[in-house]
């Protein structure tokens, strides 16, 4: 079965599905959220084992954790006879959530004191830690140098976030949200077969300013550039992601460029696109027209007005002239069956494949997490059902890999 198969047929499953997950918890206020994570974990589809340290009891307790993962909760080296090996032995992934300073020293320099630390040193799979702590415990040199001996050996770290913090003060510190430590695991357990290529994407809308307070934009959410982005990065690609306007939050490990308009993004894609870049995405629902003026002060309502329209420069096709260019994926929002349209505007910029989807049809609009698309390139188009913009977005970088291979 080549590589394409396999991915294909995973793709029919959730990442996580049958997936074995020792989640570990730590003594840290945080650990109420685990709850949450294990409930989640098991929602798509994981079996999760807990692993909780004696602090983490003062949190939270076992039992709650139990129910919440529908598995028996460890808490010490002697419930039950090589447990530290056992576990370990039996999971495709290592969860830490919350990590706290004392456990990630631990980790760091070898410790094994208790049962979770025990498990770390005999486990040889991927490793996710959420830290959770003081944001001057986060700061401390020392704590500084025991995370980074982590990273360096392949610990994979979500978070923290900035906030209010447990103490009543505010700064870096809080435990990840859920969404994304789960967005973390399936990262790790996705096949890093986008490693070494470097993809510039573009999402969201632009807005042409009329004056300082009025403007003209379109629907776009920015979800399914968010969406490719997140897959681009889940499977080892280098990413930057650059958005217009977006609800979204940025998705971590990505370099990130917000702007606002036409122009704006125009600059921001010259600049991303150096002569290392392998792929361009356009996402974007990047303006057409622009207004020919804008004015400093806000415009006052006098009547009818007529607002004269100017074409905006184009930036695929700016891109498809660069001496070294990269391998251009654009998208054909329509109204309507017009794929013959998409077709065209493929081969007139110059793109080497392009994604036509009608956003009149239910499901497949702006601002919605599905999507309806056909993906068209030189040797043929490949129609997809109404499904997740997560799977369409692994579906376009299925087909990538194909024709570069």
């Amino acid at each position: 079965m080549t590589s394409s198969s396999r991915r294909k047929r995973k793709k029919l499953l959730r990442i996580l599905k049958n997936k074995r997950v020792l989640l570990g918890i730590t003594g840290g206020v945080a650990a109420y959220k685990s709850i949450d994570l294990a409930r989640r974990l098991k929602d798509e589809g994981a079996s999760v084992v807990v692993a909780m340290t004696e602090a983490a009891k003062q949190f939270v307790t076992p039992l709650s954790l139990e129910v919440a993962s529908q598995n028996k909760v460890y808490t010490s080296l002697f419930d039950e006879p090589i447990a530290h090996i056992s576990l370990p032995a039996n999971t495709d992934v290592m969860v830490i959530a919350p990590a706290t300073a004392n456990t990630i020293a631990k980790f760091a320099r070898g410790i094994a004191d208790d049962l979770l630390s025990t498990c770390f040193l005999s486990y040889r799979g991927r490793v996710v830690i959420a830290p959770a702590m003081n944001w001057r415990m986060y700061e401390n040199r020392i704590f500084r140098e025991n995370l980074e001996r982590l990273l360096s050996l392949g610990v994979v770290q979500v978070g923290p976030e900035i906030g209010d913090l447990a103490c009543r003060e505010e700064g870096i510190g809080r435990m990840a949200e859920t969404a994304e430590i789960i967005e973390a695991v399936q990262s790790a357990l996705t096949e890093k077969d986008l490693s070494g290529e470097k993809i510039v994407i573009t999402a969201g809308p632009t807005r042409e300013y009329l004056d300082p307070v009025r403007f003209i934009s379109n629907r776009s959410s920015g979800k399914m550039g968010f969406a490719l982005a997140k897959a681009a990065r889940n499977r080892g690609a280098d990413v930057t992601l650059i958005s217009g306007p977006s609800s979204l939050k940025s998705p971590g490990g990505t370099a990130f460029v917000q702007v606002q308009t036409s122009a704006e993004m125009m600059e921001a894609v010259k600049k991303a696109v150096g002569v290392d870049t392998t792929v361009l995405i356009m996402a974007a629902a990047v303006a057409d027209f622009s207004p020919a003026s804008t004015s400093n002060t806000k415009i006052e309502k006098t009547g009818e007005m007529n607002i004269q329209l100017r074409p905006t420069e184009d930036i695929i096709s700016t891109v498809a002239a660069f001496e070294k260019r990269p391998f251009i994926i654009g998208f054909a929002a329509e109204t309507g069956d017009n794929v013959s349209r998409a077709e065209g505007k493929m081969k007139t910029k110059k793109m080497d494949m392009i994604v036509f989807n009608d956003v009149t049809e239910p499901g497949a609009g702006f601002d919605v997490d599905t999507n309806r698309v056909v993906i068209i390139d030189k040797k043929g188009k490949t129609a997809l059902e109404l499904t997740g913009k997560d799977s369409v977005s692994d579906t376009i970088l299925d087909r990538l890999l194909e024709i570069k291979a």
